[in-house]
């Protein structure tokens, strides 16, 4: 049986992090994980056979999963079944053209941020000071990202921290470090590696999605300086959407009138990036 090498990354990230919990106790539980990656693929297979009728891809349904499952943190159960049907709807009911607008796991945690504060937080600080896990999701990070094509984008989005990370310090008088430093946890390794190059949410060329994830650097520092919290992913979660719309606007500007046509997306001259996509 031939595997999907859509789930190469998030079943690496997988035993990475089941292997950290068994470890550290890091994860809510083996519970909590399951009920969200199963509460996203029954979500999945009741709407694509509801609304579409075609095969079931599952794949997508799982990273959707285990990202609210790695990524949310809460006592109660209830958040990561929430988190997960949230993530895999928003596919399905804020589409446009044909494609969804927001990285359906983005989109599962800031609706539950947002709307359930006082349940849920993100992963930040559950494995303390160890450098064995962070090396381990940056290998395997990189080396996922590396295979999909989409290095650039997490490296622009790095290059572009530390420079704001610097001018923020500048602003608010605090050292350099102390700005620097929560891109060396474990969250934003995730959003960095996994969430920000989900291939269906980015652009489709590879000099626009470098410019998209600086102005997402810079929209989380705006919202960092005005103190709100979980800034990196409300940033993704403003400045994504805006981003693809604006290039369906333009592809579709330039091919009226020329049905053969093959536009060329804004802020680029090169070809779209066509790869196996990470998790996101």
């Amino acid at each position: 049986m031939k595997v999907d090498r859509r789930l190469t990354g998030p079943l690496l990230i997988t035993l990475i992090l089941l292997g950290a919990h068994w470890s550290y106790g890091v994860l809510r539980g083996y519970e909590a994980i399951a009920l969200a990656v199963l509460s996203a693929i029954a979500t999945e297979v009741s709407l694509r056979r509801l609304l579409t009728g075609t095969p079931h891809q599952l794949a997508s349904a799982y990273i959707s999963g285990i990202s609210i499952a790695i990524l949310v943190r809460s006592p109660m159960l209830w958040p990561y079944a929430v988190g997960g049907v949230l993530s895999i709807m928003s596919k399905y009911v804020l589409r446009t053209k044909g494609r969804h607008l927001w990285n359906p796991s983005n989109f599962g945690i800031c609706a539950l941020l947002f709307l359930a504060p006082f349940a849920v937080a993100p992963l930040s600080v559950q494995w303390g000071n160890d450098l064995w896990p962070m090396l381990v999701i940056w290998a395997v990070g990189l080396f996922t990202i590396w295979r999909a094509k989409r290095a650039h984008i997490t490296v622009a989005y790095v290059v572009s921290f530390f420079i704001l990370a610097f001018v923020r310090s500048l602003i608010t008088g605090s050292a350099f470090v102390t700005e620097a430093a929560p891109i060396t946890g474990p969250m934003y390794q995730l959003f960095a590696l996994f969430m920000i190059t989900d291939p269906k949410t980015t652009v489709s060329s590879m000099r626009g999605a470098i410019v998209v994830v600086c102005i997402i650097a810079f929209v989380e520092m705006l919202l960092r300086l005005a103190e709100v919290i979980y800034a990196p992913f409300y940033a993704l979660f403003l400045v994504g959407p805006v981003a693809l719309l604006v290039e369906m606007w333009w592809t579709s500007r330039a091919n009226a009138g020329r049905p053969d046509a093959r536009a060329t997306p804004p802020f680029s001259s090169d070809q779209g990036v066509v790869a196996e996509p990470p998790p996101g």
